[in-house]
């Protein structure tokens, strides 16, 4: 189940506090156990994120890791 993606989210050309907004969003729609993947994170948005939500609606399946041009990608799952 760690390897399914169900929504992936692609924010390498938004500002940090739109990016912020439209995970929130998303992550406040998914079903309980779907796992979200956001692509083109920056520090503080990733950051800020985990700030946000509550601790004990996610899960992270992975922490931040770098792709070629710097940006980050992490999965999270939704626990309720």
């Amino acid at each position: 189940m760690a390897d399914k993606t169900d929504i992936v989210i692609d924010v390498r050309h938004f500002v940090s506090w739109f990016s912020l907004l439209k995970v929130t969003q998303v992550f406040r729609e998914m079903k309980q156990y779907d796992t979200l993947e956001v692509r083109g994170a920056d520090t503080d948005t990733r950051e800020d994120l985990f700030k946000v939500l509550p601790e004990s609606t996610y899960q992270i399946l992975t922490a931040g890791c770098e792709d070629d041009d710097g940006f980050l990608q992490f999965r999270i799952q939704k626990n309720v």
